[in-house]
């Protein structure tokens, strides 16, 4: 394989300048392992050589078909995810505020099924205590929901159902931190998946009608004569037809027309009482439209389909579109009645797709980094350490977290001088993981929570643990202390000591995240791959890790870094120590300018 490993790289060559924006399908003399590499990165997370070379012994309508019509491949051994079981029908109807959970409590004696207490000191503190127990239990089993779904990327045998529901989770964009309810979003995730690939009009209404959604963006507040126009703005803004499609009045009729939408916990409901049934004025149709038409009408619009195209092709392609390109690709989708396979199919199998401007051309968001990294090394599933959320918070992607409601910025966004630094570092905990230091993160509630159980640890009550100190002050003295447990003696509740046991409990019954570095073995790859040399061997992990070869230049500096650490130019005399030496080299590749790009 070596010796076709630089004649892969250089049939990476550009294609002819007319097959931009050319939607004819790519010939079968066209193929090569190169565009089959290609492919994969695209539809996918990148793949091992081997698998790549599988793709690129295919025709082209073939390597796309293995990806695309993946419902017809085995993916059984994926678990489902595995909850916790840290919800029950009391935290139903979670309070917006810690104010509110016991404001409730005062009035019924009860709030998120703890009582009050009948006497003795802080008698809301059960209350207190449960609330923010909630609190860190969703996010935590949200951590825990956001490694198993990168755990099912890494592992996969459908990637591009995969890459799919990751496009759709950043355009129908819901966090945990604002819906507080990881089942909400285990239950959006599980639907971006069903519809990957399959219909965006089935996809875009169960989307509006899902309690994610409709928590995400206020549902609740959107009642009859006083309407939230927060879902209708962005539902044409972001999730249909785009800026200036749509008038203000569009918004406020639209907004009107979805009163009354609301979760019943994990099922959609529509209050009567709560919905303005008169008639409203959208996009110059008349009715009396509820939430259902007004998607309906959206989904007549052109320009619709159009968008949506024009998103799909600037997250699988490249950011610059034309309005002709736009144009005839809406035609697709809109034409095949917006099934999104057909569309997918024609932009995979497409010249354009594998246009100079199209190949080499995008930046990897953190996710993709991270997952393509662990299946271009042949990981077969998502290791603990390094942890992802950490990693990926690094990154600037968190999953299920997304920053807004518009999901993340693409392209040059992802890059700063830091980030890079950032995703360098990310590399060399892959390659060298520091298994000695590691903290598990989940267990780790922050600075403040910490003082206050260390102080309880030392011997300090409730009230001496919670009260703030002067900065750089010791033990709290005979009269501070009185005074400390005289304060915390007449409160109802101490916040800082219901976040320490909220803390506490949650992480009690959280299921722990598996701890392991990735099991690989570079020394065995590259002899695999019948490397001799230490040339050999960078070339076989550039082609193994890279969408784009670096010049000669930076090949001769890293041959001639890796000869020198190994001491020689034949790994055959390093075959006993050359596993390091490799990493340290690998390293170099992966912090490269090269492999954030695919």
């Amino acid at each position: 394989m070596i010796a076709s490993a630089d004649s892969n790289l250089v049939s990476r060559e550009p294609a002819p300048a007319s097959w931009v924006n050319d939607l004819s399908p790519i010939s079968a003399s066209d193929w090569s392992y190169g565009r089959a590499g290609h492919l994969i990165d695209r539809a996918g997370f990148g793949a091992t050589p081997e698998e790549v070379a599988r793709l690129a012994a295919m025709t082209p309508e073939q390597a796309v078909a293995a990806l695309l019509d993946y419902q017809a491949i085995p993916n059984d051994h994926l678990a489902a995810f595995d909850p916790s079981g840290v919800w029950d029908p009391s935290l139903r109807d979670f309070p917006p505020s810690r104010v509110a959970a016991t404001e409730r409590a005062e009035k019924t004696g009860e709030s998120l099924g703890a009582r009050v207490k009948p006497a003795g000191e802080r008698r809301l503190q059960p209350v207190v205590d449960r609330f923010f127990y909630w609190l860190r239990a969703t996010m935590l089993e949200t951590r825990r929901l956001g490694h198993w779904w990168a755990d099912r990327m890494v592992a996969t045998n459908h990637p591009l159902e995969e890459k799919m529901a990751l496009f759709w989770h950043g355009h129908f964009a819901t966090g945990e931190e604002k819906i507080r309810d990881y089942r909400k979003m285990e239950q959006q995730l599980a639907l971006l998946h069903r519809e990957a690939t399959g219909n965006f009009r089935t996809l875009l209404i169960e989307v509006a009608r899902g309690p994610a959604m409709l928590a995400y963006l206020d549902a609740a507040e959107n009642v009859k004569g006083a309407p939230n126009e927060n879902f209708a703005r962005e539902v044409m803004e972001l999730f249909t037809m785009g800026v200036g499609n749509y008038t203000e009045r569009d918004i406020r009729e639209a907004a009107r027309a979805f009163t009354g939408w609301i979760d019943d916990d994990l099922d959609f409901k529509v209050d009567p009482a709560k919905h303005d049934d008169g008639p409203k004025t959208f996009l110059g149709r008349t009715g009396n439209f509820d939430g259902a038409d007004i998607l309906t009408i959206i989904l007549e619009q052109k320009i619709t389909a159009e968008y949506i195209a024009g998103k799909l092709y600037k997250f699988f392609v490249r950011e610059n579109i034309s309005p002709d390109l736009q144009v005839r690709l809406g035609a697709v989708l809109r034409d095949n009645n917006y099934e999104i396979a057909p569309l997918m199919r024609t932009i995979f199998l497409s010249r354009d797709f594998y246009s100079a401007p199209s190949v080499g051309t995008r930046i990897k968001g953190p996710i993709e980094l991270i997952v393509s990294t662990y299946r271009k090394l042949g990981v077969k599933n998502l290791p603990g350490i390094p942890d992802l959320y950490v990693v990926s918070r690094e990154l600037g992607q968190t999953l299920l977290n997304p920053p807004t409601v518009a999901g993340w910025a693409q392209g040059r966004a992802w890059i700063t001088p830091g980030l890079l630094l950032a995703r360098g570092n990310f590399a060399r905990d892959v390659l060298f993981p520091d298994i000695i230091n590691f903290v598990d993160p989940n267990f780790n509630p922050g600075a403040e929570v910490k003082r206050v159980n260390d102080r309880i640890l030392a011997g300090y009550s409730i009230g001496e643990a919670t009260v703030d100190q002067a900065p750089g002050g010791g033990g709290m003295e005979g009269g501070d202390k009185t005074m400390a447990n005289v304060i915390a003696g007449a409160e109802d509740f101490n916040t800082r000591y219901g976040s320490l046991v909220g803390w506490q409990e949650a992480v009690r019954r959280i299921k722990p995240i598996p701890r392991s570095a990735a099991q690989f073995d570079l020394s065995a790859l590259v002899t695999a791959a019948g490397a001799k040399t230490a040339a050999d061997a960078v070339d076989h992990l550039s082609l193994r890790l890279l969408s784009v070869p670096v010049n000669a230049a930076v090949r001769t500096t890293l041959v001639t870094f890796l000869e020198r650490q190994l001491g020689t130019a034949d790994l055959a005399r390093a075959s006993t120590y050359m596993e390091r030496p490799l990493r340290l080299a690998a390293h170099l590749i992966m912090s490269s300018p090269e492999f954030q790009l695919c």
